[in-house]
C-alpha cells in the first residue's frame, strides 16, 4: 500500500472537525428471504467544502448510504452526525440530485428551480435572481420560461442541479446524477459540476459507477465492497484544479483509476481473460 491508498481501517479515523461524520453505520432490511444487510459498519468523515465520491458495484448500499445521511431512512445501528448534531429525521439543510431529474412537467424551468423555495414557504421574489444566476452558470440563460418536455436530458439534469442549489444549502448529495446521459453529455455535465463546485465550495457526496467520473471530480474516492457494503479503501486524489478532460489521458490520472480497478478485481468483479 502506498501513500495514494488508505486502508479501510484508516478511513475510520475522522477529520479534525468534520462537516459530516458517519460512525459505524449498518442498515438491515427485512426481505421475503429474511434479513438483507445493505451496509455493514461503515465509518468515514467529510470535511467542509470537500468533494467526495463513492464508487462500488450495484447493490452495495451506495444509495442507502445517501438516504441515511439525508435522514430519509434510519440506520439499524451506528449514527450520522452533521455539524455536530446527530441526524434523527429528514435533514433539510441540503440539496439532493437523483439519477432521474424528477422535474414537474407542468412547471416552467424557473418554477422547477424555485420549487424548494415554495415548499419551504420562503419569499419567492428574493430567490428569483439566484435562480436566474444558477441557470446562467449552467448555460440555460433564456430557458426560464421553457418547460421540461422542451429540454434535452442533459438540460433537464442541469435544471435539477440548480434546483438543489437554489436555497444555498451547505451540503449536496448526488446519486448517480449523470447515469442516464450519453457519454458526450456526461462529459459536459462533469465539467459543469466542477465549475459550480469551484465557485460555491459546497460539501458534496457524489455517488457514481464511473471510475473516471469519480477521479476527475473528487478530493477523495471511497471504494465500497459488494453487499453487504463495507468501506474497502479510500483514495486521496491529488490532481490540480480546475481539471480538464485532457487530464484523463495522463499517466497520473490513469494511476488513480487503476487503483480503483484493482480493488474491484480483488472483489472478483473484474476478471482478466
Amino acid at each position: 500500500m502506498d501513500a495514494l491508498e488508505r486502508s479501510a481501517a484508516a478511513t475510520a479515523v475522522p477529520l479534525s472537525s468534520p462537516f459530516v461524520r458517519v460512525d459505524g453505520v449498518s442498515k438491515v432490511y427485512r426481505a421475503r428471504e429474511g434479513r438483507l444487510t445493505a451496509l455493514d459498519d461503515v465509518s468515514f468523515a467529510l470535511g467542509e467544502g470537500e468533494f467526495v465520491s463513492v464508487v462500488g458495484p450495484s447493490g452495495c448500499g451506495k444509495s442507502t448510504l445517501l438516504m441515511l445521511i439525508a435522514g430519509l431512512t434510519p440506520p439499524t445501528s451506528g449514527r450520522v452526525v452533521i455539524r455536530g448534531c446527530p441526524v434523527r429525521g429528514p435533514f433539510t439543510d441540503l440539496g439532493i440530485v437523483f439519477q432521474r431529474d424528477a422535474l414537474l412537467d407542468w412547471r416552467t424551468v424557473q418554477d422547477n428551480v424555485l420549487l424548494p423555495i415554495d415548499v419551504r414557504r420562503l419569499r419567492r421574489q428574493a430567490y428569483v435572481g439566484r435562480a436566474s444566476e444558477l441557470l446562467g452558470r449552467v448555460g440555460l440563460a433564456g430557458f426560464e420560461r421553457s418547460y421540461p418536455w422542451e429540454l434535452s436530458g442533459g438540460m433537464r439534469q442541469r435544471v435539477a442541479i440548480c434546483r438543489a442549489l437554489v436555497h444555498d444549502p451547505p451540503l449536496l448529495l448526488m446519486d448517480e446524477p449523470f447515469g442516464a446521459l450519453d457519454a458526450l453529455t456526461r462529459d459536459q455535465m462533469v465539467r459543469d459540476l466542477q465549475r459550480i463546485w469551484l465557485a460555491t465550495r459546497k460539501t458534496v457526496l457524489f455517488i457514481t459507477h464511473s471510475i473516471a467520473e469519480a477521479v476527475f471530480l473528487s478530493d477523495r474516492v471511497l471504494v465500497m465492497s459488494p453487499r453487504p457494503g463495507r468501506l474497502a479503501a479510500v483514495l486521496e486524489v491529488d490532481l490540480p484544479r480546475p481539471r480538464t478532460l485532457a487530464l484523463r489521458d495522463t499517466t497520473a490520472f490513469a494511476r488513480y483509476s487503476a487503483r480503483i480497478r484493482q480493488q474491484f478485481q480483488a472483489f472478483g468483479l473484474l476478471v482478466e481473460e
